[in-house]
């Protein structure tokens, strides 16, 4: 089936069913027919399709990329699969009707990763389209379709992108990943709250299995419930993914192998957050870099397309101070302005600068989870006549030093063109990134985009509140809390734009989706325009 026939099955809803009787069925049969007959009288039989989670690529590189798949026949139960390693056959084709198989092989699914496949794909051509797809007994899975990096100094007149995050499973639809699958991308960035550990909540649109999860046997089954949601598998299957974490992949509001619940064991808590990071390893299309030991798992790292783009991918969960001031929404107290306090951790704050200071890139792009920007909530005067303030401490307002430390090396060194995407806080925000934020005419030193959440709420009660501290914080070119979406970018070397799109609601999965407002920011002039 052509590429523009996809496109149209996706904007109608189409259904599982019909996506492998038309996408998967002329690939499938010549995948089957490639089986040497005792091979496949031999070939393992399921009593069903097991690609109930469909498939993914991701962390593209010029000559390589991961495509990834997990068997599951009885996904919300454990999966539903005999404890033994299944081989699973795949093919990569350089058409979109699998015509021209350029690579293939055979993988094992191992029940110790919760029979999932991560290919990581090598010898391929730079920054060019490829499918893929997955052949297990006679069962066969949806066809995706993948693009490589462009090599590092290829000159590039475009690259599309688009960033989302923050996607409660209890809070409503995904329609905007129906109409991100529909875009033509070269890569989406997942920045963290890919699902959320909590039970179950009475009156939602949608329910948790069961109560709040603790052991990997739970991570699994609660991975499993998000990723069978049919936009989120379009959206995966459309394009190459690279993802990092926030908080509630583990717990929410955790730092390091502190827990958010006042006096619990801390061993206790890494155990927990080793089974969340394994869930989380076998449902994302990671690299074997990323696999985890134990409560330990290196996701930070950085991929680069051509001369335009770079991406700086940062993970601020694992390695982080706890939170100051006892956490929340609140005056800074000293705890927050100590130069020991880390959001990165020392190594990785030393890999980000080092990577920015050598970066031969058009754009720098720190993908990161809470908002970089200093905002003070409250607006007016305090007290006897003073500033009032509260910031929110678990985002870099809590971690003042570190933030400054990096303004710093922007200030002095001048990467190309900063921007950080960040995710978190289920709103819409843009914000010039000041040197110092309290001097207004201070210099502009990068840009900030902040994407609001696909489906996660943003309490109605916290809107007009912000909205009255804008002219407080003159930094802030543009917040909006009422709407879900995400952000797609279009990078050129000349102008980033980004658009925030959004849906007119998340309690219909086919409520439309459109464009809310447009930025620019032109090479060489940091701060956003809006357009």
């Amino acid at each position: 089936m052509g590429e523009r026939n996809m496109r149209e099955l996706l904007a109608s809803s189409l259904t599982r069913r019909r996506f492998l009787a038309s996408a998967s069925a002329f690939a499938g049969l010549a995948l089957i027919s490639q089986l040497p007959a005792s091979t496949a009288s031999a070939a393992p039989r399921f009593g069903g399709n097991p690609f109930t989670l469909g498939v993914a690529s991701g962390d593209p590189r010029p000559d390589s990329v991961v495509i990834w798949t997990r068997l599951a026949l009885d996904p919300f139960n454990g999966g539903g699969l005999p404890s033994r390693r299944i081989p699973v056959r795949w093919v990569l084709a350089s058409d979109d009707q699998m015509r021209t198989i350029v690579r293939r092989g055979t993988a094992v699914a191992s029940p110790e990763l919760a029979h999932s496949v991560h290919v990581e794909v090598a010898g391929l051509e730079p920054n060019r389209p490829y499918w893929y797809q997955f052949l297990a007994g006679r069962e066969l899975s949806p066809v995706g379709r993948t693009r490589t990096a462009a090599a590092p100094g290829t000159a590039l007149d475009q690259f599309r992108f688009a960033f989302a995050s923050c996607q409660d499973w209890q809070n409503g639809f995904y329609p905007a990943y129906r109409a991100m699958a529909e875009e033509d991308l070269n890569l989406v960035v997942h920045l963290g709250d890919y699902i959320y550990e909590y039970g179950p909540r009475e009156g939602a649109p949608r329910q948790h299995l069961g109560p709040e999860v603790q052991t990997l046997d739970e991570y699994r089954n609660l991975h499993a419930l998000y990723k069978s949601d049919r936009f989120l598998q379009a959206a995966h299957a459309a394009a190459a993914w690279a993802v990092t974490w926030d908080d509630h992949e583990v717990e929410n509001n955790y730092a390091a192998a502190i827990s958010e619940n006042p006096g619990e064991d801390p061993v206790q808590f890494l155990r927990r957050r080793a089974a969340a990071y394994q869930a989380y390893y076998e449902h994302m299309p990671l690299r074997a870099s990323a696999l985890p030991n134990g409560p330990d798992m290196l996701l930070y790292r950085r991929l680069t397309f051509g001369n335009l783009a770079e991406f700086s991918v940062l993970d601020t969960r694992q390695y982080r101070s706890d939170q100051p001031c006892d956490d929340g929404l609140k005056p800074r107290c000293a705890a927050a302005l100590d130069p020991a306090a880390t959001m990165t951790g020392p190594e990785q704050e030393r890999w980000l600068l080092a990577g920015l200071g050598q970066s031969q890139a058009r754009w720098n792009i720190i993908a990161q989870q809470t908002m970089f920007a200093q905002f003070d909530f409250l607006a007016g005067p305090g007290q006897g006549g003073g500033p009032s303030q509260a910031f929110n401490l678990d985002q870099w307002d809590g971690y003042v030093a570190a933030r400054n430390r990096i303004l710093g090396f922007v200030q002095q060194r001048q990467p190309s063109n900063p921007v950080i995407i960040t995710g978190d806080i289920h709103s819409s925000w843009v914000h010039d990134i000041k040197a110092d934020f309290d001097n207004p005419a201070s210099a502009t030193l990068a840009t900030e985009f902040v994407g609001t959440s696909i489906s996660s709420d943003f309490p109605a009660q916290f809107i007009a509140p912000v909205r009255a501290a804008l002219p407080d914080n003159p930094h802030t070119k543009f917040f909006d809390g009422t709407f879900r979406g995400y952000v797609s970018c279009t990078l050129s070397p000349q102008q980033w734009r980004s658009d925030f799109r959004v849906a007119e609601s998340i309690l219909d999965e086919n409520a439309p989706v459109r464009t809310l407002a447009s930025f620019v920011v032109e090479n060489g002039s940091p701060g956003a325009q809006r357009v």
